[in-house]
């Protein structure tokens, strides 16, 4: 494993002046808090896994992470700072078959 010895750069310091969300992703949070179904986080270190299915071979597989795990904190109610590990996937899939699959469980 490499290591380079930098400060991680978070995403608010990499844009200048406030950020607002578009209407795509207000009518997008909108939905995915409806389809998100009812479950209880555990307490303390959180491991997220995500698979993306995306339809487009050029989609990165970050690139979604972050908004969506906010929607998951607001559904959910808990601090994303409490994720020690983050596993993302990308699938191809078809045209109109595009999904996410996630799962939210306590680090021992």
């Amino acid at each position: 494993m490499n290591t380079i010895k930098i400060k991680p750069l978070s995403v608010n310091k990499a844009w200048c002046g406030r950020r607002f969300k578009t209407d795509d992703y207000k009518n997008y949070e909108k939905a995915v808090l409806l389809m998100l179904p009812k479950m209880e986080v555990p307490t303390g270190d959180l491991s997220v896994t995500i698979y993306w299915g995306f339809s487009n071979i050029q989609s990165d597989v970050d690139n979604p992470t972050k908004m969506f795990v906010d929607i998951l904190q607001k559904k959910y109610g808990f601090n994303d700072n409490r994720i020690m590990q983050l596993n993302l996937t990308k699938v191809i899939v078809e045209k109109g078959c595009e999904f996410i699959r996630f799962e939210i469980e306590g680090m021992d």
